[in-house]
């Protein structure tokens, strides 16, 4: 599994993946990316950061163009931003996923909080959000896996999956099993035409 290991938490997805028995590759350059890896990780963390420095290091178009192609791909926080096609009051990166996204969404007062909540296909998981994004709406071929206090935090279209909150942050592997279980199914690559 490749992880991008520019900025934010990627350490705290391959201990996950680790304890799932996965091996992780860190994506750090441009070369990084010819490495057979089936999924995708992208942390949280700064996403105007993450975006800048995809860019510095020639990395956004070969990266937007393998997650085009149906490589599994999960966004966390900062990643989430980094997939979505519109985000308010910020730029756009790889612009793939077909939603909208509020940055810093819940403010400084709510800018951190943990609550447990249900997703479609695992059940009822811990969430932590960090001064975290939400989904404000959603396109027509994109999934709602779960809401909290009205707000979309988590969503899949195709082979995209996306947290507002981080998983990564608590003991519960269910939400990576639930990408690791996207990587091994060849639903993802079937609608990868979806996306564009």
């Amino acid at each position: 599994m490749g992880v991008l290991a520019l900025q934010g938490a990627f350490i705290e997805h391959e201990k996950m993946l680790g304890k799932l028995g996965i091996r992780t590759v860190e994506i750090q350059q441009r070369g990084d990316l010819e490495q057979h890896f089936t999924g995708l990780v992208l942390p949280g963390g700064e996403s105007t950061v993450q975006g800048k420095l995809l860019r510095d290091l020639n990395m956004l178009e070969p990266l937007r163009q393998l997650v085009a192609g149906g490589l599994p791909t999960f966004g966390t926080c900062a990643g989430l931003l980094l997939l979505a096609k519109h985000v308010e009051d910020g730029d756009t990166h790889l612009a793939l996923m077909d939603i909208t996204a509020k940055r810093n969404a819940y403010g400084r007062q709510l800018g951190s909080f943990f609550t447990h909540a249900e997703m479609t296909g695992i059940g009822t998981i811990p969430m932590t959000f960090i001064r975290a994004p939400y989904i404000e709406s959603v396109g027509k071929n994109v999934q709602i896996l779960s809401e909290v206090n009205g707000h979309i935090v988590a969503a899949q279209q195709g082979n995209m999956l996306v947290t507002s909150f981080h998983p990564e942050l608590n003991d519960d592997l269910s939400v990576h099993r639930y990408f690791v279980n996207m990587t091994e199914s060849g639903h993802s690559l079937d609608q990868a035409a979806d996306i564009l």
